[in-house]
């Protein structure tokens, strides 16, 4: 059955609370792997003892640890930067990590220099809340002095040798990689390749290392811009057995111009997305994300409002008990 979870910091607090109030089980962890100066390698964020004290910590308040969804700094090895050995053995650590603890996946992301990114956060949506929004036409699109322009097939060479050590040693930990597309799946932003932008070039990632462990983290918001027909994608890779992790959200728009909608409200037929996950067999994690901010709570992190989530959370259970009810009766 799909196992709804949240994402959550490494240290509790009310949003813990609130999300153990709705039923949900499982965390996504929200880790800060920013490498520590002077502090030993065996203390490091990614090491045993601190991913044991993190887990450990989740484990007391009600969740079992089942994603990791941050990451240690990548840009090196993204760019093919001096210094990339060195992030790459530092994710090799985390994942040997990992699996030594029985925490399953690890969601990681190919974007260069920027990560998920939107031109406001301020957009009105249902009600007077707050949505946030891209538009390509008001993006500064002036190339990083410190990198200038990066082709995408830079990013595809360098993308080869990373998987090509990672993924050996997921497959001894026991542990599966989740690509998350880009955000948005456009390119080039601010001269910046960007290569986890369509169904085709995921199918060339699966293909680039193939291994049961090389997967995908299959965020709705990302994909619905990439497909007219969403529920025959997710059938596309879980046949495959490929989906490792999901993102519940929606945006209305295209890849040059978008907002965030609520996840009652968007263009995409979430029922439709539910049976197809069921129809698969997937049994791993799904968590709502991105969502507008509501009446009475702070938009000081856009799109991660905990009322915001909350409904989500809810909207989501309705239509979980829905889909396993159909297949029952």
């Amino acid at each position: 059955m799909i196992e709804i979870a949240e994402l959550l910091p490494e240290r509790p607090g009310p949003l813990w609370r609130l999300v153990k109030q709705c039923g949900v089980n499982h965390a996504v962890g929200q880790i800060d792997f920013t490498p520590k100066s002077g502090v030993p390698e065996d203390e490091q964020p990614w090491s045993l003892a601190s991913l044991e004290r993190v887990k450990r910590a989740y484990n007391e308040g009600g969740f079992e640890l089942s994603v990791i969804e941050s990451r240690p700094p990548l840009d090196k090895a993204k760019l093919g930067l001096p210094g990339r050995d060195r992030e790459i053995d530092i994710v090799c650590s985390l994942i040997q990590n990992m699996g030594a603890l029985g925490i399953p996946v690890w969601c990681y992301e190919w974007m260069p220099v920027i990560n998920w990114t939107r031109t406001s956060s301020t957009i009105e949506a249902r009600g007077g809340a707050l949505a946030t929004g891209y538009d390509h036409e008001l993006m500064d699109q002036t190339p990083f002095a410190e990198t200038g322009e990066v082709s995408e097939e830079t990013l595809w060479e360098n993308l080869a040798p990373f998987l090509e050590r990672v993924v050996p040693v997921a497959e001894a930990a026991g542990v599966k990689l989740a690509m998350h597309p880009d955000d948005p799946p456009l390119s080039p932003i601010r001269g910046l390749g960007r290569i986890m932008r369509s169904v085709e070039n995921f199918d060339r990632l699966l293909e680039l290392v193939p291994s049961p462990v090389n997967g995908i983290a299959l965020c709705q918001g990302n994909f619905a811009l990439m497909t007219d027909d969403l529920p025959a994608v997710i059938r596309h890779f879980g046949t495959r057995g490929k989906v490792f992790f999901v993102h519940l959200r929606d945006v209305r728009g295209t890849p040059e111009k978008f907002v965030e909608v609520f996840h009652d409200e968007g263009p995409t037929d979430m029922l439709a997305c539910l049976r197809a996950y069921r129809d698969i067999g997937f049994d791993g994690v799904l968590r709502p994300d991105h969502v507008p901010t509501m009446e009475g709570d702070s938009n000081d992190d856009p799109g991660y409002s905990s009322i915001g989530r909350l409904f989500a959370i809810g909207y989501i259970k309705g239509l979980r008990e829905a889909v396993y009810y159909e297949e029952t009766h």
